[in-house]
């Protein structure tokens, strides 16, 4: 029998069971990136002037036509109250974590990525408002990689070198990446424990997936988290299993955090159970995602990379 199949550019295969001999730096078995989700003034908002309301948050609700204040105050939680108890726990374990910062939310909260900057995190772009890019225009979209750019480098002093889309990117998200100039990596991707290298428009691009199961947005929208013990024991077993393979290959391990959800008082625990339960173990690398980009690259060949972003003003707040 033949079977008629349309040709497919996936890569199905990956690193199967010969990954690169790339090791991470001090020997350490495994790499473990924290990623802080900063999205709080980015999301859509009839009173920011968007064309609708965001309607997925501790609910699902969609609010038309008018202002939705339930909304907004969910998303207020996040910098008024989640931020300051997720960023005394990392200082407590030295943790380095990558900040994950929609553009729009850091020209609101300025203040924030400077103190996240401070504090010696990377603050990486998650796009300019919490909003998908799969079926955004070019001209459109090469406008909020600008924008997003501008307003991290104009709160930090550094531009970002990490871009990671909501939900889907669009065809030309990492061409546009490339062509803008200092992106180093993405995390558009959820298909592997390691990273790896894609060629776009000629050029070596780092791709670090990222992680939708060890991930605080469980606590949300039923996905199967309730307790605080819910996250820790998932992230532990999680890491116990990496941990063991990292003995004799590369692995990463991301954890994914929101400033909303595990910054609530009944959560928090489980992070940082699940910090207290890695903190003692030899050969854990606490590493940002652009120092795990940097080492990936130098370990398969690619070398060092310096980002060379040509930066203007915001035009657009």
């Amino acid at each position: 029998m033949t079977i008629d199949l349309k040709p497919s550019a996936r890569d199905y295969r990956g690193y199967g069971d010969k990954p690169p001999a790339v090791r991470w730096p001090n020997g350490a078995r495994l790499a473990l990136s924290i990623v802080v989700n900063f999205e709080e003034g980015a999301e859509l908002s009839l009173t920011r002037g968007d064309e609708r309301n965001e309607y997925v948050y501790e609910i699902v609700e969609r609010i038309e036509g008018v202002p939705d204040a339930c909304m907004e105050s969910h998303f207020a939680y996040g910098t008024r109250a989640g931020w300051p108890r997720i960023r005394a726990l990392l200082k407590r374990y030295g943790v380095k974590a990558t900040i994950n910062a929609c553009g729009r939310a850091v020209a609101t909260s300025p203040w924030l990525a400077a103190e996240a900057a401070a504090d010696g995190h990377e603050v990486s772009s998650h796009g300019w408002r919490w909003e998908r890019q799969a079926e955004m225009p070019e001209a459109h979209e090469r406008e909020v990689i600008r924008k997003s750019v501008e307003a991290i480098a104009a709160a930090t002093g550094t531009p970002p070198v990490g871009w990671h889309t909501r939900s889907s990117t669009s065809p030309n998200t990492r061409r546009l990446l490339v062509e803008h100039g200092g992106f180093l990596y993405d995390s558009n991707a959820y298909d592997d424990d390691v990273p790896y290298v894609e060629t776009v428009a000629g050029h070596p691009h780092v791709v670090l997936p990222y992680a939708f199961d060890s991930n605080d947005m469980r606590f949300t929208n039923t996905g199967g988290f309730v307790f605080a013990d819910d996250f820790a024991r998932y992230c532990c077993d999680a890491f116990d299993r990496l941990y063991a393979e990292g003995a004799t290959a590369p692995r990463m391990m991301t954890v994914g955090l929101h400033l909303r959800i595990i910054g609530r008082p009944g959560r928090i625990g489980g992070l940082e159970r699940f910090l207290e339960h890695i903190a003692a173990r030899a050969g854990v690398w606490f590493a940002r995602r652009d120092e795990i980009a940097h080492a990936w690259r130098a370990g398969v060949g690619l070398g060092q990379w310096s980002p060379t972003p040509p930066l203007t003003s915001i035009q657009q707040v």
